[in-house]
Parts: C-alpha cells; sequence; structure tokens
C-alpha cells in the first residue's frame, strides 16, 4: 500500500484505466479533477464525463472547475497537499502555479511517442496521417503544452483495421501500465528523464466534426484513413 498522495487529472475514457490502475495499485488518490458535466445527445442533458462516472463509483472525492487556474481551483488543490499530480487527456492547461503545487511534480500520460503529435487529439491524427506506429509517453508536465521532459515510453503497431476507437483502447491500457512503472522508478529514483528534440516535434490541432466529412475527389487510401480516424 503507498502512502503517496495524488491528484489525478483527466476527463475521457482514455484516462479511466489509469484511474483504476492507481487505485488497485494502492495510491491514495485524495481528490479526482474532470472538466464540469457537459450536455450530450439531442435532448442536451448534463453528462459527467467517463473520469468522474468511474472516480464516484470507487468512492473518490470529485472536483469540477471550468478553469483550475482560477484562485478557487488553485485553493482547493493546495488544501489537498498532494505528493504528486497525474494528467492523463484533462482538457486544460495547467499554469506554473498550479505545476508548483504537488511536492514531486505532475506527471502526464500522452497518448502519442512524443516529440510528435503534441496536443489534443494525437490517435486521430497519427491514423489520419498514415502512420504505422503510436505510442504513449509519459513526461513531466511544464508550461507549455506537451513539451515536459519524457520519461517513459511504449509503442504498439497500428493495425490496418484499427479506428481511434480501438487504438484508444489499447493505448489506455498500455498508458496506465505505463503509469505505474513511472510512478515507480520516480520513487526508487532511477526513471530516466529526457529533453525533447524540438526539431522533431509536431503539433496538431483539435479534432472538429467537420473533418469527419468525406471528399472522394481525394485518393480512396486517403479517404480510408479519414473514416478510421474519425471513427467512433
Amino acid at each position: 500500500m503507498s502512502m503517496t498522495k495524488v491528484v489525478f487529472m483527466g476527463t475521457p475514457q482514455f484516462a479511466v484505466p489509469s484511474l483504476d490502475a492507481l487505485l488497485d495499485a494502492g495510491y491514495e488518490v485524495v481528490g479526482v479533477f474532470t472538466q464540469p458535466d457537459r450536455p450530450v445527445g439531442r435532448g442536451h442533458r448534463l453528462a459527467a464525463c467517463p473520469v468522474k462516472a468511474r472516480a464516484l463509483e470507487r468512492g473518490c472525492p470529485v472536483f469540477q472547475f471550468e478553469k483550475i487556474r482560477r484562485p478557487e481551483g488553485v485553493a482547493q488543490l493546495r488544501a489537498l497537499q498532494p505528493d504528486v499530480m497525474v494528467t492523463a487527456a484533462f482538457g486544460q492547461i495547467l499554469t506554473q502555479e498550479v505545476l508548483d503545487i504537488p511536492a514531486r511534480g505532475v506527471v502526464n500520460v500522452h497518448a502519442s511517442l512524443l516529440p510528435k503529435h503534441r496536443g489534443s487529439a494525437p490517435i486521430n491524427w497519427c491514423i489520419l496521417q498514415g502512420d504505422e506506429t503510436a505510442g504513449v509517453t509519459t513526461m513531466l508536465t511544464a508550461a507549455g503544452i506537451d513539451t515536459g521532459d519524457m520519461l517513459l515510453s511504449a509503442q504498439t503497431p497500428i493495425l490496418p483495421e484499427d479506428t481511434a476507437g480501438t487504438l484508444t483502447e489499447r493505448l489506455s491500457r498500455m498508458g496506465a501500465e505505463l503509469l505505474l512503472e513511472t510512478l515507480r522508478r520516480l520513487e526508487a529514483g532511477d526513471c530516466p528523464r529526457r529533453k525533447q528534440d524540438e526539431a522533431l516535434s509536431t503539433y496538431d490541432p483539435k479534432v472538429e466534426k467537420e473533418m469527419g466529412r468525406l471528399d472522394f475527389t481525394r485518393p480512396a487510401g486517403e479517404c480510408a484513413l479519414r473514416v478510421r480516424a474519425m471513427s467512433p
């Protein structure tokens, strides 16, 4: 049973296995921060994100702030006194003030082989661009967008039948395992730390609904990649 106090920040399904892994490994998750509930479907009913649903199911305290960097969010984080913070597809940029709160820093689980595919939708873009491999990287979060020092990484081939959905599921499990290994090695003091090569970095914009439109004047292979990248 680890006595490390962890604050977890995440929103979509990708982050759920990482939260489960922390709890199953005995980490004391003192708070789970997610994006506020959003209206979904034709009825525009407010719905909890996957991370909030799982956190409540497992008895974790949940906090939702439109912008965590505002004074009330910062105050709540400070009150929890975390040893480390873990982020996985949280969806908000953390200020230096927030990053300085946990004694051992902020570890991010990012679904790409950094420094390639920085941004909020790396899985969609690696399929859309025809990459042969995908992966997950743990990193120490810095004030920029996915610019922090890399810790550990793992990769997997992108299969011909993979969609954004199947690849997300696979990478989310890989990310959870990599997170535990990263935290273990950080605690042991033998975790590698590498700066990102800015010359090799790429940044992808967020995915918009309009990107699901097919242009049949484009080559068939390109259309097929778009179908897979935007599914579901």
